[in-house]
């Protein structure tokens, strides 16, 4: 498909989905949030496709913030219906996504840059990127799924700083915090993703997807995180990646995952 706002890549079981708005910083817009769903959901339809890599274009962002222009004139519910609309389309749909989603975070992450980062399943960072939630100083709150998915990933009393003050994260203490997994450079970010990517499709692409069912299930106020992984641990045992995978390691060879 001919995407207006993004990118899309394939190198063998890897997908790069790279959102393309460079004279805007990659800010979110409308269009550009429809069009990372069809991606995603494209991506993850592929049976081919092992992991998904998220990055935006240039050097200076991944997506700093959403296009204010959009909603500046908002009443509350149209507010509370962007919010709504946009967690489901995209920020809860890639937090949910069978297929692993590794957030290539090359420059600032800001407002719902961030959001869009916290929901993908891991975040690696170049040296230059900077990261935060500035949304109370244009006197509203992240709406993305910002207030949530900070405080799980660096604790309560950080993000409450980091929210409050409007301010930024360098690259180094976002590691520091938990926020990314490592820090590289800008040369390094990419090859780096695909690395990682690279070591997860020689996984089990179902065991995976279990695994990110029951991680998410802990921080889901609906479920119970233990008794999910006991479901999906079951569940496994019925799969022919369960039959490959212990074949394998009894007849002392690399499985071959389908």
């Amino acid at each position: 498909m001919n995407y207006q706002n993004i990118l899309v890549t394939r190198d063998k079981s890897i997908t790069l989905i790279t959102i393309n708005r460079p004279k805007k910083l990659n800010a979110l817009n409308k269009d550009t949030i429809a069009e990372l769903h069809e991606a995603f959901d494209d991506a993850n339809l592929d049976k081919n496709c092992r992991v998904i890599i998220l990055t935006g274009s240039g050097e200076k962002a991944f997506v700093a913030g959403a296009d204010i222009s959009e909603f500046a004139d908002f009443d509350t519910s149209q507010g509370s219906d962007l919010a709504s609309k946009g967690q489901a389309l995209l920020f809860d749909f890639i937090a949910n996504l069978e297929t692993p989603v590794i957030a290539a975070v090359n420059g600032f992450a800001l407002g719902g840059g961030l959001e869009l980062a916290m929901a993908s399943h891991f975040r690696i960072a170049s040296e230059n990127a900077k990261m935060g939630l500035p949304e109370v100083s244009l006197g509203v709150i992240p709406g993305y799924g910002g207030t949530q998915r900070l405080p799980q990933l660096i604790g309560k009393g950080k993000a409450m700083e980091l929210i409050m003050t409007a301010g930024m994260m360098g690259a180094e203490e976002a590691k520091n915090w938990g926020l990314v997994n490592y820090v590289v450079t800008a040369e390094e970010l990419l090859p780096l993703c695909y690395k990682i990517a690279g070591k997860i499709s020689r996984n089990s692409s179902t065991a995976i997807a279990a695994a990110i069912r029951s991680i998410n299930a802990n921080f889901d106020q609906t479920k119970n995180g233990f008794e999910t992984e006991i479901n999906e641990f079951g569940k496994c045992f019925g799969t022919d990646d369960f039959n490959e995978g212990t074949t394998a390691f009894l007849e002392k060879r690399k499985p071959e995952f389908q």
